[in-house]
């Protein structure tokens, strides 16, 4: 349980992590033990990196309300992840937890369901018991939907989703009349609501950072983090996770915990994705539309997402796409919300096939269809490579990556992907095989 009196979590950048005596488990990490599987057995030989392989044993093992077990059948979900094997067990014992996992390996489903299962029903109509905070809009839609579908048999459950761009006397009357337990925001927002005594955090029970990394290193998104951290409860659970979390972030991130469960499902090199096939493309930048054209009537796919790194590129390319009868839509920070929020629904419920974004679609965002990535623009490092990848192959299964490579810094950030995550991405050959990337 957490302690929310820290008043040095501002400057944390001169000290040193400490060591402590919580429990860490990197399963499959090097050098590392393998975690126990559910009869008792080490799970030795079970298949590296199959998380189907390691963990055999189903959900109602953890021994979760039934209404939570009829919606996870509902859900179509028979075995749990690695990270949900890890973390499950102890999360519903209100122990913290701070969790590295790769993306698509059902992180957000761990804290969902965990703080369902210790949810009070008889709290319905006072203060918000759990709250949970991440860095876009629409993740923080996409956690709302997870929220609902789970807690699809226990009706006396609400749930609001708080994020700016919308009039804020919406989400205080929304507040004041629906009396959620559980609250899914952006920080800036919340906090303006805990600011004008809207929102009362005094019964919080969960709290949860999803993306923490995004929004601890940002020193202005980690002090709205810090306030409205201090304005719960002294005692409750915290549970943080991402997929990419450095040695310099942990400290920070274990500075509002105590003592907590460390997971880290795979070791850093390891986090690229089983399953998914990833290629690069040299090229001139003058002849990324044509390359495009052409993988986009050569390839099969469901859906695909295309990273490129402005507003105005994402409006130019999708509008050339539509131009060429793709059917192309795009997202960006610069759109109204609203707008935002239609086009992600529009492409999470395949209305659209092909996605133009820049990073604001780059992390956490699950789109179950998508099977291909390209990056048009090479991403500023190996953490948004890995995050912008990691929107195919979700849940192991397959999907495929390429990337255009036009410069010498491109070319860095490439050797730097390979050479952190010890992962081979080879240039890409002339036909592909649709089996290799195409689940059938």
């Amino acid at each position: 349980m957490a302690d929310a009196s820290n008043d040095d979590l501002i400057d944390y950048e001169d000290e040193e992590e400490v060591q402590t005596e919580a429990p860490t488990t990197a399963a499959n990490g090097n050098g590392s033990l393998a975690a126990p599987t559910a009869d008792g057995t080490d799970g030795k030989e079970a298949k590296k990196g199959s998380y189907v392989g390691v963990h055999s044993t189903g959900f109602k093992d953890f021994l979760l309300k039934p209404e939570l077990l009829r919606a996870i059948v509902d859900c179509g979900f028979e075995h749990p992840s690695e990270v949900q094997q890890e973390c499950i067990p102890q999360a519903i014992l209100k122990q913290d937890v701070l969790c590295q996992a790769k993306s698509g390996m059902g992180k957000t489903a761990v804290f969902v369901l965990a703080s369902l299962q210790q949810l009070d029903p008889t709290n319905s109509g006072s203060d918000p018991s759990v709250l949970v905070l991440c860095h876009t809009r629409e993740l923080a839609f996409q956690i709302r939907n997870e929220f609902s579908r789970f807690s699809k048999y226990m009706p006396d459950t609400k749930i609001a989703v708080l994020y700016g761009g919308t009039p804020i006397k919406n989400d205080q009357d929304k507040l004041q009349k629906e009396k959620p337990q559980i609250i899914v925001g952006t920080p800036g927002r919340v906090l303006g609501l805990v600011r004008d005594k809207t929102l009362s955090l005094r019964n919080v029970k969960h709290f949860i950072l999803d993306e923490c990394d995004k929004m601890l290193a940002a020193i202005d998104m980690r002090r709205d983090v810090q306030e409205i951290f201090r304005s719960t409860p002294h005692s409750k659970q915290v549970m943080m996770f991402s997929a990419t979390l450095d040695k310099e972030v942990r400290p920070v991130c274990k500075k509002f915990m105590h003592q907590p469960l460390e997971i880290f499902v795979d070791d850093e090199t390891k986090l690229t994705l089983h399953g998914l096939i990833q290629h690069y493309v040299k090229l001139r930048e003058n002849e990324k539309n044509r390359r495009l054209n052409q993988l986009l009537d050569s390839l099969d796919f469901n859906q695909v997402c295309i990273f490129v790194k402005s507003v105005q590129r994402a409006n130019e390319l999708n509008k050339l796409l539509n131009e060429c009868a793709f059917p192309s839509t795009c997202i960006h920070s610069q759109m109204p919300q609203e707008e935002r929020i239609k086009r992600y629904k529009s492409f999470k419920e395949f209305t659209q096939r092909i996605m133009v974004a820049t990073d604001i679609f780059g992390r956490g965002i699950d789109i179950e269809r998508v099977n291909i990535v390209i990056n048009y623009d090479m991403p500023e490092g190996a953490d948004a490579y890995l995050h912008r990848v990691g929107r195919a192959g979700r849940f192991g299964t397959k999907g495929l990556a390429i990337t255009f490579v036009s410069s010498e810094d491109d070319s860095k950030v490439l050797e730097d992907v390979q050479g952190r995550f010890e992962v081979n991405i080879t240039e890409l050959p002339e036909n592909i095989d649709h089996s290799t990337y195409m689940t059938s």
